[in-house]
């Protein structure tokens, strides 16, 4: 019960729309941390009482043998018997509660929960991010940043917020103690703590420095590594072990010009603090038993003096590596800022949800370059009307893809207006928007879960019959019923693996097909839909694609030919403007682009003739 009241202190995942966080370390670090700000300040308050009581323990040890020195055994226990129960209990009861609340708010309440925290909020405002963002790093990398910025940003705050204060209050606790028991004392603690500060001065910017460079060596190791994980079947097709072990290599090696820095400032930061510790030691030490010897300091003084300074050796390794480590998560967190705390290209300028009644498409006068000199859509008008069955084809780069993904608004226009129904879609969320499009592309990449959750990914809440109805028009229903994972599970339960390795191209291909039926979105979009589809099965999804286009915008993108020729308006695209415009029979007619295109794919006359027929 108790264990579970500081677990559930701060919601770990909390449902609110992400935030973009600053692009400054410290507001950086308080966006992720400000949920915790209460129990933050709880620990710095229960670290600061430990470390005094800790300090006051060594006095009391001092004045224990103070009084045992001045009465002897005969008369101690009636003379400090209350004093040493009081002193026992401190030390027995209250040390321990403190310990614990200390414990509980620090391991239950924030070690697990806050970075936890960091990474839901860094995720869900990573997944907004623009496809250019994902386009132009690796995938492993990114969550790489993310794992590491969030033990970065968690381990600062913890370190700030608990080792910090728990030895300022040590080192001025003793500071005081040695004042009053008698100044000189403190000389060499003072001196101790001036060449301690020039330690830390000298290596902790370089530790730093070196943290971050090696922070960023370790996403890009990752980011190789899980790149040739995630394309293995290109890897062994090419036979490029050897190559992938280079690149590999590269990085590794990398890497290591960042670790063998790091290790040889920690040998001469650890030389350099027990240099600096053996000589307090010994001066405390000598210069306790000199005051003594003098009759200005009592011998239980002297004891307690020696103590401490033998517990500060020993704490000022485990403080200095702390702060040290510190620095590290600052430039880990300072790395991963720089990733996480990108602006969205692509941003949602208002909250106004799409609805689609008629599924109009206009391109106006639109413009894009990708941010390069040359237009790759270039002052294109095109108006798709309610219901139209509309095919999109032109020479590779001609710009085919690049208006289906303006649609989608993966990017904005530079230029022009893009509408569904009349609505500007720059002005309409993201999410809605693409709620009403569907989309089977020539690259299908399915995630690594069940065919179930595959298929119900545009409708999760969608029935058992539902799914098996759309894998069954998709034309996938009688593989699905014979697959069967490693683990034994069969038909819908089979996981795809990662990306659908397990399955074939087809088998993808059918499986997203299935996805897009059960959306049932108003406007669907075919990007070579049928591509890695045998004849057999793409002449059954042909022959239902009437059904599943029904009622429904179309819009297809085909380098076959023969598989949009029987659409409602061929749209023929060259150097991102439109060239020609008709149905299959008029621009076959009109001789133009259109007409050496298809007469360049073979059969092509042949199936101009059956389409003719028809």
């Amino acid at each position: 019960m108790l264990f579970r009241l500081f677990e559930s202190a701060v919601p770990p995942l909390p449902d609110e729309a992400p935030t973009p966080p600053p692009g400054r370390l410290l507001p950086f670090v308080w966006h992720y941390v400000r949920p915790f700000r209460f129990l933050l300040l709880a620990s710095i308050l229960t670290a600061a009482s430990i470390a005094f009581l800790e300090v006051f323990a060594f006095e009391l040890v001092g004045r224990i043998v103070d009084w045992m020195g001045a009465t002897g055994p005969e008369g101690f226990w009636n003379a400090y018997g209350g004093r040493i129960l009081a002193i026992g209990l401190m030390i027995a009861l209250l040390w321990p509660l403190l310990t614990l609340l200390d414990e509980m708010i620090m391991l239950q309440g924030m070690m697990g929960n806050m970075a936890m925290s960091i990474r839901w909020r860094g995720h869900r405002y990573l997944l907004r991010q623009s496809a250019s963002f994902f386009a132009d790093d690796f995938a492993g990398r990114l969550a790489t940043k993310l794992m590491q910025t969030a033990l970065g940003v968690r381990d600062t705050v913890v370190k700030l917020a608990n080792i910090i204060v728990y030895m300022t209050v040590y080192f001025g606790s003793a500071l005081v103690l040695f004042t009053a028991n008698d100044w000189r004392l403190t000389v060499p603690l003072i001196l101790w703590l001036l060449g301690y500060g020039v330690i830390m001065r000298f290596f902790l910017p370089r530790l730093q420095r070196v943290s971050e460079a090696q922070s960023e060596a370790r996403s890009q190791l990752t980011g190789r590594i899980v790149d040739a994980y995630t394309n293995i079947s290109t890897v062994k097709l090419f036979s490029s072990s050897a190559e992938e072990d280079a690149y590999a290599a590269e990085s590794m090696r990398s890497m290591l010009g960042t670790v063998y820095p790091q290790m040889r400032l920690a040998t001469l930061l650890s030389v350099s603090l027990q240099a600096i510790n053996g000589a307090m030691i010994a001066a405390t030490l000598g210069l306790g038993i000199w005051l003594w010897s003098g009759g200005a300091l009592s011998l239980g003084a002297v004891a307690f003096a020696t103590t401490l300074a033998l517990r500060i050796q020993g704490l000022s390794h485990y403080f200095l590596w702390e702060v040290s480590n510190l620095f590290e998560n600052l430039g880990m967190t300072q790395n991963g800022m720089e990733t996480l705390a990108q602006p969205v290209a692509v941003a949602d300028r208002s909250a106004r949800r799409l609805e689609v009644p008629d599924g109009a498409v206009s391109f106006e006068d639109v413009r894009f370059t990708y941010g390069r000199n040359t237009a790759v859509i270039d002052g294109l008008t095109l108006k798709i009307a309610p219901g139209e069955k509309v095919g999109l084809v032109g020479r590779s780069g001609a710009g085919k893809s690049t208006l289906v993904s303006l649609l989608l608004r993966l990017y904005d226009t530079e230029s022009g207006r893009v509408l569904i129904d009349g609505h500007d879609i720059a002005g309409i969320s993201q999410e809605s928007l693409r709620r009403q499009i569907a989309v089977v592309s020539q690259d299908t990449s399915l995630l690594h879960r069940t065919i179930r959750e595959n298929i119900a990914y545009g409708r999760p809440d969608a029935s058992e019959a539902e799914i098996v109805d759309a894998a069954r028009r998709a034309e996938a229903w009688d593989f699905i019923e014979a697959l069967e994972d490693e683990k034994g599970r069969s038909g819908l339960d089979a996981m795809v693996g990662e990306r659908g390795v397990k399955l074939s191209g087809g088998q993808r291909q059918r499986i997203a097909l299935a996805r897009v039926i059960l959306k049932d979105a108003p406007i669907l979009v075919l990007d070579e839909a049928t591509s890695a589809l045998d004849s057999e099965v793409e002449a059954a999804i042909q022959d239902r694609m009437e059904d599943l286009t029904r009622g429904r915008t179309v819009l297809a993108i085909a380098h076959r030919l023969s598989t949009v020729a029987a659409m409602d308006r061929l749209v023929v695209m060259d150097a991102g403007r439109i060239v020609e415009q008709g149905t299959h029979e008029e621009l076959l007619a009109a001789g133009g682009v259109y007409a050496g295109l298809w007469a360049r794919q073979s059969g092509g006359f042949l199936a101009a003739d059956e389409v003719a027929a028809q």
